[in-house]
């Protein structure tokens, strides 16, 4: 007897009503896409004047690495404070 398959090898329904479209039959335009602006982003970042990277687009990313160096030094505040609470004796 061996083995026989268990599912059936007939094709099964369409599941979805529409054909797949091939990459050959879509347009040619790259409109889709968008204005490509890696050029300019790699004006802006390679441009010497002795900022680092992630200060270079100016006003937004000052407030991201401020605002991120303030959690950062208040959550290690934090931390040891709680470190200091936590190793002194319970009064009874």
């Amino acid at each position: 007897q061996g083995l026989k398959p268990i599912v059936s090898t007939e094709s099964s329904a369409l599941v979805f009503g529409t054909a797949t479209k091939l990459a050959s039959d879509l347009p040619a335009t790259d409109s889709f896409l968008g204005k490509n602006k890696v050029p300019d982003l790699q004006k802006l970042f390679q441009k010497t004047d002795g900022l680092p990277v992630h200060l270079k687009r100016g006003v937004p990313d000052k407030l991201l690495y401020r605002t991120t160096m303030a959690l950062t030094i208040g959550g290690t505040l934090y931390c040891l404070v709680a470190l200091y609470m936590a190793s002194q004796p319970r009064n009874q």
